[in-house]
């Protein structure tokens, strides 16, 4: 198979795999600090495991350290927004975060913003509005915002990464995860979690199979894998998350958050493919 395939392949499924996350959350009965830290404690073992296997290096640096603050910052707020409100929503609202990058460019590189670029921030705070009156009528307006927050920190991430070597990406998740397991780690003392077989499966799926080896997943299709399909195939994630959560926990998501979803996903997609058509 063309390695172009391949690498396709890979992109789907690693977005597949991410899109599991909410689900598993919402499965397991421990606080959202506690979910967040010992998924990130399985997750950071098994890419470390990766990294050792292909030879690379983990680099500290100021970037590599930044970008695993607040990668641990984004893990930490998204798990928690999946315990705070509905699993769609959580996802959605982080999918946002290319818009942030928009403004965080404005703000700090001075970078004016283009006709599109306004068009699709517009397009998701009328977005956001139809979530903070979901919110507010569900009584998760808090969670949403958490969400947001999410979305915010992710956005950080990513310029803080920008075209970073694979040595430094992989660094910057690594030490995300490290960062998130450090910072949750009080609330496993303190709440004091029951493990089981079945939240011990949970927690292996979440780490191994969500986080450790998706952002795998990721690293190797980022190196064949088109631009434009990298994008579309990311989309995968906010469509199939709540369709799990809905299937396997019968969790269903507002009237007023499904057109928010639909205002976010459709116009930040438009957004991601018309840049990538224009980048190739």
């Amino acid at each position: 198979m063309e390695p172009k395939k391949i690498g396709i392949l890979e992109m789907l499924l690693c977005a597949a795999l991410w899109s599991i996350g909410g689900l598993f959350i919402k499965l397991l009965p421990w606080n959202g600090f506690v979910v967040a830290s010992l998924r990130s404690l399985v997750a950071g073992l098994t890419m470390f495991c990766y990294i050792k296997l292909k030879k690379y290096h983990v680099i500290l640096n100021k970037k590599t350290l930044l970008t695993g603050f607040f990668t641990g910052l984004v893990y930490l707020c998204f798990t928690c927004a999946n315990k705070l409100t509905t699993s769609a929503n959580a996802i959605v609202l982080q999918f946002m975060s290319p818009v942030f990058i928009v403004v965080f460019s404005a703000l700090l590189y001075k970078k004016a913003p283009r006709k599109k670029d306004i068009i699709v921030i517009l397009a998701v705070l009328a977005g956001l509005v139809f979530f903070a009156m979901d919110g507010l009528k569900a009584g998760h307006l808090f969670g949403d915002l958490v969400a947001v927050l999410a979305g915010l920190f992710m956005a950080l991430m990513f310029i803080l990464v920008g075209e970073s070597p694979i040595q430094e990406r992989f660094s910057g998740i690594l030490l995300g995860q490290l960062t998130t397991f450090i910072l949750g780690l009080p609330f496993v003392f303190t709440t004091h979690p029951v493990f089981s077989g079945q939240t011990i499966l949970y927690l292996m799926v979440l780490g191994v199979v969500q986080l450790g080896i998706a952002y795998c997943l990721y690293v190797e299709a980022s190196k064949t894998c088109p631009p434009l399909a990298c994008c579309l195939l990311g989309v995968v994630e906010p469509l199939l998350n709540p369709v799990w959560v809905l299937l396997f926990y019968g969790e269903k998501p507002g009237t007023l958050a499904l057109v928010g979803c639909a205002a976010i996903i459709i116009s930040v997609t438009w957004w991601l493919v018309s840049d990538s058509r224009k980048a190739e």
